[in-house]
């Protein structure tokens, strides 16, 4: 607390200096109308500066027609203005202690004019099948909000003040821009900073998505639609961050838009560190021995960033992107781990300490071709083409020093060697035809390649001499190829909505244990089908339904049987022989939208076969836990989620879910049959306070929950953040805590009638301050210096 205290105290020393510099003007009045004096609410109000034409603020006016603007010049006109009424300018202003009193302005209805591409006064929400459209208006457009803050008004769409976007309470979220994938999307704190809501037409949620995307799928998608007339302009942001434990970065992004150009550019570059306590108990049930384990585990690492890539604008129909990406890491990675030995009557028998120096580098590198044709005979009918390639390697080597602190036990020293390369390669093609403004259809196909060869060597220092363990070494290769092809065709009238398709996916993948020959071929054809159906009661209730069919398949470190011997007592390792996991997902939502709150409720249920587990098997107090195909589960569960915007000041967003699940199945004459309950929510309260300061205050709680050989403990831990705006938001000033009480921390058992098993990680607070400052059209964006993998 301390430590938060301190930095609130920097930070308005700091933001108090700097508004020393600029004087703040006030500007306020009501607009009714002229012909019956009625007020108009939601009229736009823009202030332009009488020298440069710069757009100094806007605001919309309340309820009563009624305003109040903050600006930092006073050499103002002032614009009104709304649809359907001839727009006013004032441009003779008086200010008596930096506040103008316009009074009562009167505004007179227009002409209706032949042209209809006007944009929406008020932002709005509507419903289209698998997706809900936040529509971005002048309320929004005008006032110089970037992408991340207009983000932050959609319904169940979340933006912490860290930049992190999350929907419906999950971070797993896929960010597309104009329907498709884009470098500048992959770390959306990192790279929107360039995009103002200005240049934004709509955007797009999709949290249960159709056969269109991949079957193995995410959170959910968002896709964030730009106006094709707002092509002009150079956009870009400077940050500076710091934190504890280290955690530096310098990052540039860069936006150049011309007629037929846009140019982007990225550069970071930073240190950081990320600590880990563990602790461990391997229990004998049997033989009354206890082997424990207490430690310090470090990923240090120095990384660099670059980002280039353009748009070219053919015309406007036809549009070419080229961009890549290149990433190099170097990686310290200290471990220091105590170990303790005890008998049956519990007497310490041994004791000694296991440390860890590896050092690493990790290129990593990506490239990306797309085409994109709109025809003219309707704007959704397009035609989309991508070629992705991604590449990453690292070269690690570790030695581990053990030193005897009790007893007379002897150990032998370790080093392990990897040599680690992993490319992939997408291509993609999307077609959509609408038919009419009600039916569409939309046809592709995906090929996915993942190549990826993984060799890992391991030493042992016998009789003064590097030796190789024969038993722990080898060359694991790993070849997966996957055909998608999908179709899908929707109606959408004015209240009813039916969307349905079919993918088919065709598997080959391929291991191989070059040293021992050891090999597995697996290939399989699979069909998803997707339905969705929605009614829309009016513009504020609507009901969605949809089902899907999804599939996990295995990781490549869940199929690599070889492992990191960093703590030689609890080992995981891959399976070769796993297979992949099917879900049937049903949901159904009901979405309620009011004045100042939006509310999500809805239930579903997914029945899930071939589950992955994780299974620990136990020996001379050593454990190894595997992955294992294990029966079946089916979860049924309630999500609700909400967002509500008290007062001008005040929102609070929650998320809440709560799963029931009935496992069934058998492994090795075991059985695994048992039912369990789950519950996690998030709360999450926004304060805007005086002189442009934002608080954000988050909780999270997990419960605990039943595995198929013990229980996970629950978790409770709290973040904190808050920004402070400076010249319009241009520069910004951000602090955060994560979990504020050190109280994030993962705890795990297995018990059985042999063993137990106890297992404790915890990662502490962490604390970090940021300066961003946003340049030209750019707004100043967060630059989390996340780690990239």
């Amino acid at each position: 607390m301390k430590i938060y205290i301190t930095l609130l105290t920097f930070l308005t020393v700091f933001s108090s200096s700097v508004l020393a510099q600029n004087s703040d003007y006030f500007l306020k009045g009501t607009i009714v109308e002229e012909a019956n004096g009625n007020p108009v609410a939601f009229a736009t109000v823009l202030a332009i500066d009488k020298t440069s034409n710069e757009n100094l603020g806007g605001i919309t006016t309340d309820m009563d027609g009624k305003f109040e603007l903050k600006i930092n010049s006073g050499n103002v006109i002032v614009e009104i203005s709304f649809i359907g009424f001839e727009t006013k300018r004032i441009s003779t202003i008086t200010f008596v202690n930096g506040t103008a009193d316009l009074g009562t302005i009167k505004i007179t209805e227009g002409e209706v004019l032949d042209e209809v591409n006007i944009r929406a006064e008020k932002s709005s929400t509507e419903f289209k099948l698998d997706k809900r459209v936040f529509n971005v208006g002048k309320d929004l457009s005008s006032t110089g909000m970037g992408a991340l803050e207009l983000l932050n008004n959609v319904p169940s769409v979340n933006v912490s003040i860290e930049g992190q976007v999350s929907l419906r309470g999950s971070s797993g979220v896929q960010i597309l821009i104009d329907g498709k994938p884009s470098i500048l999307a992959d770390d959306p704190s990192n790279s929107l900073g360039s995009i103002t809501a200005e240049m934004l037409e709509r955007i797009e949620v999709i949290t249960n998505p159709s056969a269109k995307y991949d079957a193995e799928g995410t959170s959910g998608i968002i896709n964030i639609v730009l106006k094709k007339d707002e092509k002009e302009g150079l956009n870009g942001s400077i940050t500076l961050n710091t934190g504890a434990p280290h955690n530096h970065s310098v990052g540039l992004s860069v936006n150049r838009r011309s007629e037929k150009f846009n140019l982007f550019a990225q550069l970071g570059v930073g240190y950081r560190e990320q600590p880990n306590d563990s602790e461990n108990s391997n229990q004998d049930l049997v033989n009354g021995t206890t082997v424990n384990s207490i430690g310090t585990e470090y990923r240090n690492e120095n990384y660099y960033n670059i980002i280039l890539g353009t748009d070219y604008h053919i015309d406007d129909n036809n549009v070419i992107t080229l961009s890549g990406n290149y990433a190099y890491e170097i990686e310290d990675q200290p471990s220091n781990t105590d170990f303790s030995y005890y008998d049956s009557s519990n007497t310490l028998i041994s004791a000694w300490n296991r440390s860890e120096t590896t050092k690493a580098t990790n290129p990593k590198w990506q490239y990306e071709l797309q085409y994109k044709k709109d025809f003219k005979d309707h704007k959704d009918h397009d035609l989309l083409f991508s070629a992705l390639g991604r590449f990453f390697g690292k070269d690690q080597e570790s030695e581990f020093e053990v030193t005897p602190t009790f007893g007379d036990r002897e150990f032998d020293n370790q080093q392990t060697e990897t040599d680690f390369q992993q490319s992939d390669f997408t291509l993609k093609l999307d077609y959509t035809k609408p038919f009419s403004d009600k039916v569409t259809m939309e046809t592709g196909a995906q090929y996915v390649i993942n190549d990826v060869g993984n060799d890992f060597t391991v030493r042992n220092f016998i009789d003064d001499e590097w030796v190789t363990d024969p038993n722990l070494t080898n060359n694991f290769e790993y070849d997966q190829k996957v055909l998608g092809v999908y179709g899908t065709g929707s109606y959408q009238g004015e209240a009813w909505g039916v969307k349905v398709g079919l993918r088919m996916e065709d598997t080959n993948l391929n291991t191989l244990l070059t040293n021992t020959g050891e090999a597995n071929e697996q290939n399989y054809t699979d069909f998803f089908p997707s339905g969705h159906v929605s009614y829309k009661f009016n513009d504020e209730i609507s009901l969605q339904g949809g089902y899907s069919t999804r599939i996990f398949r295995p990781r490549l470190w869940d199929l690599n049987p070889f492992f990191n011997i960093r703590n030689d007592y609890n080992i995981r390792v891959g399976n070769p022989n796993l297979r992949p996991e099917y879900t049937d997902s049903f949901e159904v939502t009901s979405i309620f939208i009011i004045p100042k709150a939006s509310f999500n409720a809805g239930v579903y249920y997914r029945y899930t076969t071939d589950v992955v587990e994780r299974v620990t098997y136990f020996e001379d107090n050593v454990s190894v836990t595997r992955p294992e195909n294990i029966g079946t589960n089916g979860t049924t569960g309630v999500e609700v989620n909400f967002k509500y915007s008290a007062l001008e000041w005040f929102s609070l967003m929650g998320d809440f879910n709560f799963s029931y699940f009935d496992r069934e199945g058998e492994f090795e004459n075991q059985n695994f049959d048992f039912t369990g309950e789950r519950f996690t929510s998030r709360m999450t309260g926004k304060f805007k306070l005086p002189a442009d300061f934002e608080f954000e205050m988050t909780g999270n709680f997990q419960s605990s929950y039943k595995t198929v050989q013990g229980e996970v403990s629950q978790n409770a831990f709290a973040d904190l953040g808050i920004r402070k705006k400076v010249a319009k938001g241009k520069l910004v000033i951000n602090a955060s805590v994560r979990d504020v009480f050190n109280s994030r921390v993962r705890e795990s058992v297995v018990s059985q009638p042999e063993y137990y098993i106890y297992t404790k990680g915890q990662r502490g607070t962490f604390v970090s301050l940021g300066l961003s400052y946003g340049f030209g059209k750019g707004e100043a964006m967060t630059y989390s210096s996340g780690r990239r993998r």
